[in-house]
């Protein structure tokens, strides 16, 4: 088989939605990471605001990046969908990503979006990566 299922133990269970956290194509060495949100283990945000949740987006980002045996910096390309008009945000959010990108720099798309998967997500990140 030349796709591998990347679900860590610390995100929660994706199997009732239909996903996977990630998945890899084992043939080209590429990862494709299911969109991060701020949320535990039961479905709930811990952070009310766009800053909050995107740094715990990222960071769950992370753990899903470790799991399939890539890395911040062979990100290829990343998508942040922000509840609301992208274009209010983006000074609070262009350092958060700076800070979290170093010098990766994958390409990056910012969309405004009239929802997420919750009410309550404000902030949710997709990715593409290659294996390490």
């Amino acid at each position: 088989m030349r796709k591998q299922l990347v679900n860590p133990p610390q995100r929660y269970d994706g199997r009732p939605h239909g996903l996977s956290h990630a998945v890899v194509d084992t043939a080209t060495g590429t990862v494709y990471i299911s969109g991060q949100v701020d949320w535990d283990m039961n479905h709930q945000v811990s952070y009310h605001t766009v800053e909050g949740q995107l740094k715990k987006a990222l960071t769950n980002l992370t753990v899903v990046l470790d799991a399939s045996g890539s890395s911040i910096e062979n990100l290829l390309s990343l998508r942040i969908y922000v509840r609301g008009e992208l274009g209010e945000f983006m000074g609070d959010i262009a350092p958060i990503l700076v800070q979290y990108l170093g010098e990766s720099r994958p390409a990056l798309t910012g969309i405004g979006v009239a929802s997420l998967a919750s009410p309550e997500t404000l902030v949710e990140v997709e990715a593409t990566a290659a294996l390490t």
